[in-house]
C-alpha cells in the first residue's frame, strides 16, 4: 500500500507536533493514533525533556493510551502516524500491543545521518528499521513531501540542543 493522500495529512498533524514538540524544548517527534474510520483518536508529542523521562516517545504514550482505550480489534484496524520511525522500544511496545499499520514521514536511518551530519554524538540505541524489530507489522515510509521538513526540525535541534 502506498502514501495515500489521506495518509500525508495525517503525517503532516504528526511533523506540526514534532514542531511542537521542538519549540517546547524536546525532541521534535510527534505521533498521532487514527481509526478505521479515519477519527483521530489520540495525539502526542515527544516529552522526553519536559518530563525528564526518555520513555516519553509519542509512540509509546499512543501504546499506553491504545491499550487502556480501545479493543484489541480496534487496535488491530488503527494506524499510527509518525514524524520518525519508531524506534526499537516503541516498534516492540507497537508490536506487543497488536496496533496496526504504521506510517512514517522520515526513517530512522535518515534521522540517524542528519544528526550525526549535524554533530551529535551517538544514539543510546541502534536505529534499526521497525521491520527488523516487529516483522509483522505493515509500514510505509518515508514520505518524500515531508522529509524536509523533518530534517530542518532535527538538525535545528541538534543545533540548538
Amino acid at each position: 500500500m502506498a502514501i495515500s493522500d489521506t495518509d500525508l495529512t495525517h503525517l503532516r498533524r504528526a511533523v506540526d507536533l514534532a514542531r511542537e514538540a521542538f519549540d517546547a524544548g524536546d525532541g521534535p517527534f510527534g505521533s498521532v493514533l487514527v481509526d478505521a474510520a479515519g477519527v483521530e483518536r489520540f495525539a502526542e508529542r515527544n516529552r522526553e525533556e519536559t518530563e525528564d523521562d526518555p520513555t516519553r516517545h509519542p509512540e509509546f504514550d499512543i501504546v499506553r493510551w491504545a491499550i487502556a482505550n480501545l479493543a484489541p480489534d480496534e487496535r488491530a484496524t488503527s494506524t499510527v502516524y509518525t514524524s520518525g520511525e519508531h524506534c526499537p522500544m516503541c516498534s516492540a511496545a507497537h508490536a506487543w500491543a497488536g496496533l496496526g499499520r504504521i506510517v512514517f514521514a522520515a526513517s530512522a536511518e535518515q534521522i540517524s545521518a542528519w544528526r550525526r551530519s549535524a554533530g551529535s554524538g551517538p544514539s543510546a540505541v541502534a536505529p534499526l528499521p521497525i521491520a527488523t524489530v516487529a516483522p509483522g507489522v505493515p509500514v510505509e515510509g518515508p514520505a518524500d513531501e515531508l522529509v524536509a521538513d523533518v530534517r530542518d526540525l532535527i538538525e535545528r535541534a541538534v543545533r540548538e540542543g
